[in-house]
């Protein structure tokens, strides 16, 4: 037993009963007495339940080498003996033992007393184990290192007769923020520097027949007169042995969790479906629909899954491929080069769109066209393909035929996803549309080893052959240009002329338009494409909300990013939609007109690499707030200038509104209409970089 502070503290086992006091007793060595315990000193940090235990250790007994002991004591303390000194006698007569935790769960154990038949059972709070400290040793490694730096200081100094005056350079630290305190304090320097300033807190020893270690013992026993007072034991045995041995949540937390790459297909059905799709295609890359619904079972519904599988995934040549953004999430890096993943996502979309054109792709091609490091395009190619020798990179699984015949709709809508990218992607990369006609795939034969003279015969027949399809292809476009403008004319012409809608005249007889009658006046689409204007069709309807609602978030629009915002929201449809009727350019540009927006004629510089449809630019005239008037003259400037710096924007403001403008105000109506570049301010999608 032992005193801290007047209050009495027993030692064994590291119980603590159900007074605040704190118990631990210490494991007698054997070959000593409880005589000899007085000879022991014990401390204790409260808070981290810490305790040290400096226990006498015999010299005189035959198993003592004398020698041993002087030595570690003239070590550890040196030839001269002080107050500091760890072993004052000159020879190693104590040894100091430290606790640790051997379990941070203690609510199944107890401490155990059996008298008079009786067994009483005490619940334990902690546990600690002590074990022998060897503190001396680095105590005797400083010390050594001390003298060996006074000596080498001391040879120095005969050397040298003075230092040499060196420059110093003085530093003011920045006043620490709020997060650099915060994880200073959460680290693990600071929390040693805790702990170790905690003041040792010095026990008093009481021998094991002393009274107050009696005293102390008397509170393992139960204190009631009889069992029945004890209200808690009248329960059933299975009750009470619950109750001394509850079930173990500890052991549940610190199960193993399996590695992100390995998965447990009873885990896994588990989950809801889109999160096992979404690992599955995370962890396989490349899956035929069929392999993506044996693995799912046959309970799964096919429609739910072909829902989910596009949200994940993109069809390349039948099969599913993971999206880059689900393998290289926003925030994320290339673990070779450090490129960030927007880059390495744009990168692996293009492989992906090379698969769509044809089986095979070269990695030297796409690395001089995505301008990434090798290892980058590897890891691209490694996802989806396989290498040939002499051929290049091959799609790792054949075209799946069966699931384009079984789900058009879903190509459908593949396809329109995979026409934005490749306008994304035409202009990231400045690639150029081929002309020549691709062939189909399979149709080439196993590529052999040839020799550099056959090389150059091929490669002037290609060259032949190009330029005659080069040929070709001009003509044909020149023909084209003459029918459209031809086409032009006769419009023209018809639009001057008043449509004769006498029944039963001209000759068609019952035709309006070329059309039968009943399906004129019902306002059927012709050729898949709705009459403009007509305000009672259902197809018009659903356009002009889409328009509208774009407007109302973008404000400003060229038609290739509407085109291109029309497909996205083509694809987020279900299938059968009354919008793949299909919808020409002409009647998009109408439905914008209509639906309160004008077209800006922005003056393009004369060489500018902008295509017609990033010429044709589109902003909402009137929305309803009232920075419209605001916008109304930001519009007209850009009408007269292609690019305007930000001064001229606002004295424009100022002069037309008639008041000065704050800078948020212009910054809300710069915003929602330009963007800036080199310090000018452009249109949005009017900008070439």
């Amino acid at each position: 037993m032992a005193s801290e502070g007047g209050k009495d503290v027993a030692m064994a086992f590291s119980v603590q009963s159900k007074r605040s006091d704190l118990r631990a007793y210490p494991v007698r060595p054997a070959s000593m007495t409880y005589d000899d315990i007085p000879h022991l000193s014990a401390k204790i940090k409260p808070k981290q339940q810490k305790v040290e235990l400096e226990m006498a250790i015999d010299t005189l007994n035959p198993n003592y080498c004398r020698s041993k002991g002087e030595q570690i004591a003239l070590n550890v303390d040196g030839a001269c003996a002080d107050e500091t000194s760890t072993y004052s006698s000159k020879l190693m007569d104590k040894q100091t033992f430290c606790s640790s935790q051997t379990t941070s769960n203690t609510s199944r154990y107890a401490a155990a007393l059996y008298r008079q038949g009786e067994l009483h059972l005490t619940p334990l709070h902690g546990i600690l184990q002590l074990r022998p400290s060897f503190s001396y040793l680095d105590k005797a490694d400083a010390k050594h290192r001390e003298r060996e730096a006074a000596n080498e200081a001391g040879d120095s100094s005969q050397d040298e007769a003075e230092e040499d005056v060196k420059q110093i350079t003085v530093r003011f630290s920045r006043p620490e923020s709020e997060q650099a305190r915060q994880r200073r304090v959460q680290s693990y320097e600071f929390l040693q520097k805790k702990h170790a300033e905690e003041p040792w807190v010095h026990l008093h020893y009481y021998g094991l027949r002393d009274s107050r270690s009696e005293h102390e013992r008397q509170y393992l026993l139960c204190q009631g007169s009889s069992g029945v007072e004890n209200t808690e034991l009248v329960k059933s045995p299975s009750e009470y042995l619950m109750m001394l041995m509850p079930p173990s949540q500890e052991e549940e937390k610190d199960k193993p969790v399996a590695p992100s790459n390995v998965l447990s297909m009873a885990q896994l059905r588990t989950l809801p479906l889109a999160d096992q799709i979404k690992i599955l295609m995370k962890n396989v890359k490349v899956m035929p629909f069929a392999n993506l619904m044996s693995l799912l079972g046959p309970s799964v519904d096919s429609v739910a899954v072909l829902r989910g599988i596009q949200k994940v995934a993109m069809l390349v040549q039948g099969n599913w491929v993971v999206k880059s953004d689900i393998l290289y999430p926003k925030d994320s890096s290339s673990p070779h080069s450090g490129v960030p993943a927007e880059v390495l996502c744009r990168g692996r979309d293009f492989v992906m769109w090379k698969f769509t054109q044809s089986r095979w792709v070269v990695r030297k091609e796409v690395a001089a066209v995505t301008k990434l490091c090798t290892e980058d395009v590897k890891d691209f190619l490694e996802h989806m393909a396989v290498v040939r020798i002499n051929k290049g990179w091959e799609f790792i699984l054949p075209y799946d035929g069966e699931f384009i015949k079984k789900h058009p709709d879903v190509v459908q809508r593949q396809h329109m996803l995979w026409t934005g990218i490749q306008a994304k992607l035409e202009k990231v990369y400045n690639l150029v549309k081929e002309v020549m006609p691709k062939k189909p795939d399979g149709q080439s034969g196993p590529v052999g080893l040839v020799s550099g003279d056959q090389r150059v015969q091929v490669a002037k027949r290609q060259a032949q052959q190009n330029h005659a399809l080069l040929e070709r292809e001009l003509q044909r476009r020149k023909e084209q240009l003459q029918a459209s403008a031809d086409e032009e004319e006769r419009e023209a012409e018809d639009e001057e002329e008043p449509m004769d809608t006498s029944p039963g005249g001209g000759l068609h007889g019952g035709l309006a338009n070329g059309l039968p009658a009943g399906r004129a006046a019902g306002g059927d689409s012709f050729n898949g494409h709705p009459p403009s204007g007509s305000a009672g069709n259902p197809v018009a309807r659903e356009l002009r909300a889409f328009v509208q609602a774009t407007f109302q978030k973008q404000f400003v629009l060229t038609l290739s990013e509407l085109k291109r915002l029309f497909n996205l929201h083509l694809a987020s449809l279900p299938p059968g939609h009354m919008l793949f009727s299909g919808i020409s350019d002409r009647m998009l540009q109408d439905t914008v007109l209509a639906a309160g927006c004008k077209q800006i004629l922005v003056p393009f510089p004369p060489q500018t690499a902008a295509s017609p449809d990033e010429q044709k630019v589109f902003a909402l005239w009137e929305s309803g707030d009232i920075s419209d008037q605001h916008r109304q003259v930001l519009l007209e400037i850009f009408s007269k200038n292609y690019r305007v710096r930000r001064n001229m924007i606002q004295a424009r403001l100022t002069q037309e509104c008639g008041e000065d403008l704050s800078k948020q105000e212009v910054d809300k109506v710069l915003k929602d209409c330009c963007v800036s570049y080199g310090g000018m301010w452009y249109l949005k999608g009017t900008v070439q970089s």
